[in-house]
């Protein structure tokens, strides 16, 4: 089978327990997603919070996730070029990936020209008007004396911490939240107003946790949400020319935006 496809996804939070599914058997569902995708993909991008709370310290890592991990480095070794992406759960992913698995990681946006076609991708959190708060936060979160002083905190303290502000910050219940009108999705707002600076083909978010397809108003460019794992299972699959959204082992296969009103 010819290797030719590009995969997308985001927001697995692994690490969460939901109302109906474990971590764990959200795990599984995974791997059995990336071992049907192994037969035909090139490359993988994974697009944040992959896990639903991480810190990296010199020599160690939160435990678990040993069956996903395995899987990832399975797939290196076959060949697959996978891309990690940190979101606001994951941020604080450093260089484990890189040195373990030679899994790329980016902290940011980027750029990225693929078959002829300009692609932005990169998780969605901070970007867009308002939410100026978490913007703030982010900041600090991001700066290296910050991140220093928290690794002080011994992994007992500073893993239990950051789950229980993980689990405070959202508890998921269950069901996706209700897509808004474009002028109110503030991911839209941002790629409408970059759209005007630098045209791109593909804007490729996660964070919102809603499959979506939105074509934008000019007709060039189109924005997709790649969705999550705890009620959808969506994810994106670029065949060379065309992207689209797909769902699996799924019930709830809705995609939003302004061709699906």
């Amino acid at each position: 089978m010819s290797k030719n496809k590009i995969y997308f996804a985001s927001d697995f939070h692994l690490g969460l327990d939901v109302k109906h599914q474990t971590s764990a058997e959200r795990e599984r569902k995974i791997i059995r997603w990336l071992d049907v995708i192994s037969q035909d993909a090139k490359a993988l991008y994974l697009v944040g919070d992959v896990f639903d709370y991480w810190f990296e310290y010199r020599s160690t890592v939160p435990k678990g996730y040993v069956r996903f991990l395995g899987k990832l480095a399975a797939m290196r070794d076959s060949g697959i070029e996978i891309y990690f992406f940190t979101g606001n759960h994951d941020m604080w992913m450093f260089a484990y990936l890189e040195k373990e698995l030679g899994i790329v990681t980016y902290r940011k946006p980027i750029t990225q020209k693929i078959d002829g076609f300009q692609f932005m991708i990169g998780h969605g959190d901070g970007l867009g008007p308002n939410d100026n708060l978490y913007k703030g936060m982010k900041k600090v979160f991001s700066n290296r004396l910050a991140q220093r002083l928290f690794s002080i905190v011994h992994p007992t303290w500073a893993l239990g911490l950051m789950r229980w502000f993980s689990y405070k910050d959202r508890r998921y219940p269950g069901e996706q939240e209700p897509y808004q009108d474009a002028e109110k999705e503030w991911l839209v707002a941002y790629v409408e107003s970059a759209q005007s600076q630098n045209p791109i083909d593909y804007y490729i978010f996660g964070h919102r946790h809603l499959p979506i397809k939105y074509t934008l108003k000019s007709g060039k460019g189109t924005y997709y949400n790649l969705g999550e794992w705890m009620y959808a299972s969506s994810y994106g699959v670029w065949d060379g020319k065309d992207f689209t959204l797909a769902f699996f082992e799924s019930n709830h296969t809705q995609i939003f935006g302004n061709e699906h009103l």
